[in-house]
C-alpha cells in the first residue's frame, strides 16, 4: 500500500498493540504453502491444491526420515490407499517411518517388507491383521507395536500423545480444493469417521481420490480448511472390501442362537424402554442382534433413539423404518450403510473424537444403554481379549471394544463356548483388551452369565426368568469339552503394548515362543 498509514511508532503508543505487524501487502502474512509464485497479485493467491502425483506430492509435504504419517482403514480389505502411498515411499528411499493407521487390515500384508527394508520401524494402530500382525508377533518390528482402541487413538492424537506429520486420506471423491467425502465417486466407502480426526491435528493433510470432481464438493467430510493436497489416482479401494470378515451377515445357528439370548436380556434388563440406544460391534452374534430388535420395537410401540459406532444395512433399514430416531456412523460395515448415510439427513457421519475419545468433554458412548460386543476370549473375571489368539499370535483389533464397554450401562459380550477344539470361556485370556470391571454379561448358547458386580441385572434376569449360568460353571463346561490347552510359551520380548482407552497401559503381548 502507498502511504502507509500506520507507522511502528503509532503503535508503541497504543496499548497490546505494542508488538503487532504493519500492513504492507495484502498476502504478506498468509500460511507457507498458500501462495504460489506469480507475477499478479491475485494469481498469488493458490486456488487449487492437485498435485500431478504421490512422489510430487510426498516432496511438497516435506516428508523426512523418522515422521509419523497415518491412514485410515474404511476400505477394510478392499483398501488401495495405504499399499500405493507406501510403496512410493519405499521407492523414495525413506527410512524409519511411523505407520499409525486406524487399523491395519489383509489389505496390509505389504507393510512386511517395508518393516524388514528399514522403510517403517514404528507401528501404532487398533488392530493388526494377516500376515503384518504375524510378523509383529515374530519380532519382526524393531520398536512395541502401539494398540489403542477408536476412542484411544482420537485422545492420543488430541492430546498430543500421537503426533502426526503427514495424513494421507484416502477420499472416494474430492474437489480440486480438498472438499472430500466417502459417498460420492466409483470407490465408496462410507464414513470417514477416523479421517476425521488426522485431518484435524496432522500437520499436512493429503487427499487421495479417483474420482476428482467440480468445486464445491458435497457432502463435505474432510473440508477444504484442513487440506494441504489433492492427488488423483486410478483407483483407492474396493467398495466391495467394507463388508468382510468379522462384517460379515451370519446365518449360524449358533450365532443366531446367541443373539436371541442376547435380545431377551436387553427386554429383561429394565434398559429396553422408549429412547433406549445401543450399538452392536462386529461378529456374526453381535451384528444379528440389530434384526432381532425390530420385531420387539413395534410390539412395544417404541424406537432407538440412537444407534452408534459401525454401521450395517439393518441398523439402516430401522432408521428408515422410523425405529430408529438417529444414526451416529463412525465407519460402514456394509453398502447399504453407505447408501443411507448419503440418502438419510438423520443418519449423521461422526469423528473418531465424536465417538469414543474418553478425555473430550463428551463422546458419544457416554450415553449407551447397550452395546453388544464378540470376543476372542473371556476368563473368570470376564475380562476380554480381542487382539490375540489362542495361540498367543496378533491377529484382530481393539476397535472401540473397551471404549463402549466402559460407557454402556449394559455392556454384553457374546461367543460361543468353544470354537472348534478351543475353548472360548477360559481361566485367564492371552490379552487383556477390555477389563472385567466393564463386562456386565456374558452370553454363550448355553445362557446369559452375569458378572458379579451386577447384582442388579442378574436380580431382574431371574425375576424374567431367564436361563442363567455361572462363569465357573461356563469354564467347567469347556473344559469338559476340549480339555485345557497346553499353556502357551512367551519369550520375555514384548512385541506390542496394550493401551487402555485413557492411555494407561493394560498388557503387553510377548513374542511367541518356538
Amino acid at each position: 500500500m502507498k502511504n502507509a498509514r500506520v507507522t511502528e511508532e503509532i503503535l508503541k503508543n497504543i496499548k497490546d498493540y505494542e508488538n503487532r505487524k504493519i500492513y504492507t501487502s495484502p498476502f504478506a502474512l498468509q500460511p507457507e504453502g498458500t501462495m504460489e509464485e506469480r507475477e499478479n497479485l491475485k494469481d498469488k493467491v493458490r486456488r487449487d491444491k492437485t498435485v500431478s502425483s504421490l512422489k510430487e506430492v510426498i516432496k511438497k509435504v516435506g516428508l523426512k526420515d523418522g515422521m509419523t504419517i497415518s491412514f485410515h482403514h474404511h476400505f477394510r480389505d478392499g483398501d488401495k490407499v495405504l499399499p500405493l502411498v507406501m510403496g512410493v515411499i519405499a521407492e523414495m528411499g525413506f527410512k524409519n517411518i511411523r505407520v499409525a493407521a486406524s487399523s491395519f487390515t489383509g489389505a496390509h500384508e505389504c507393510m512386511v517388507e517395508h518393516i524388514k527394508n528399514g522403510v517403517v520401524d514404528r507401528i501404532e494402530s487398533s488392530g493388526l491383521r494377516g500376515e503384518l500382525a504375524k510378523g509383529i508377533s515374530d519380532g519382526i518390528l524393531p520398536t512395541k507395536a502401539v494398540i489403542r482402541s477408536h476412542g484411544g487413538r482420537a485422545r492420543a492424537i488430541v492430546e498430543g500423545d500421537l503426533k502426526i506429520d503427514v495424513a494421507f486420506i484416502g477420499a472416494s471423491s474430492s474437489d480440486c480444493m480438498g472438499n472430500s467425502n466417502g459417498v460420492v465417486g466409483k470407490s465408496v466407502c462410507g464414513s470417514l469417521g477416523y479421517a476425521m480426526v488426522d485431518a484435524e491435528y496432522a500437520d499436512k493433510v493429503i487427499i487421495i481420490t479417483d474420482t476428482l470432481v467440480d468445486y464445491p464438493n458435497y457432502p463435505v467430510s474432510i473440508p477444504q480448511t484442513k487440506v494441504d493436497y489433492v492427488v488423483t489416482v486410478d483407483e483407492i479401494g474396493d467398495s466391495n472390501g467394507i463388508m468382510s470378515g468379522a462384517t460379515r451377515f451370519t446365518s449360524n445357528p449358533k450365532e443366531l442362537l446367541i443373539a436371541k439370548k442376547v435380545l431377551e436380556a436387553m427386554l429383561a434388563s429394565g434398559y429396553f424402554v422408549d429412547g433406549f440406544s445401543m450399538q452392536t460391534g462386529t461378529g456374526g452374534a453381535s451384528l444379528a442382534v440389530t434384526r432381532f430388535i425390530k420385531e420387539e420395537l413395534i410390539k412395544r410401540g417404541i424406537k432407538c433413539s440412537y444407534a452408534l459406532g459401525g454401521i450395517t444395512k439393518a441398523f439402516a433399514e430401522l432408521l428408515e423404518e422410523g425405529l430408529v430416531g438417529k444414526i451416529f456412523d463412525v465407519q460402514d460395515f456394509d453398502l447399504g450403510g453407505v447408501e443411507s448415510l448419503t440418502k438419510n439427513s438423520l443418519h449423521q457421519e461422526i469423528s473418531a473424537d465424536f465417538y469414543a475419545n474418553p478425555f473430550n468433554k463428551s463422546a458419544g458412548v457416554n450415553r449407551l444403554d447397550f452395546v453388544i460386543l464378540s470376543a476372542l476370549e473371556i476368563d473368570r473375571d470376564f475380562n476380554v481379549n480381542v487382539i490375540s489368539g489362542s495361540n498367543g499370535i496378533i491377529r484382530a483389533a481393539s476397535g472401540g471394544h473397551s471404549d463402549t464397554a466402559a460407557m454402556a450401562k449394559m455392556s454384553v459380550v457374546v461367543a460361543p463356548l468353544i470354537r472348534g477344539r478351543l475353548a472360548t470361556i477360559m481361566d485367564k485370556v492371552t490379552t487383556v483388551v477390555t477389563p472385567g470391571e466393564t463386562v456386565d454379561v456374558v452370553v454363550t448358547e448355553l445362557g446369559v452369565t452375569v458378572n458379579p458386580l451386577r447384582p442388579d441385572l442378574k436380580e431382574k434376569f431371574e425375576k424374567a426368568g431367564i436361563e442363567l449360568i455361572e462363569m465357573d460353571e461356563l469354564i467347567e463346561k469347556a473344559k469338559f469339552l476340549v480339555g485345557e490347552p497346553k499353556p502357551i510359551e512367551f519369550t520375555d520380548e514384548v512385541v506390542a503394548v496394550v493401551e487402555y482407552r485413557d492411555g494407561s497401559i493394560i498388557d503387553v503381548i510377548r513374542k511367541v515362543k518356538k
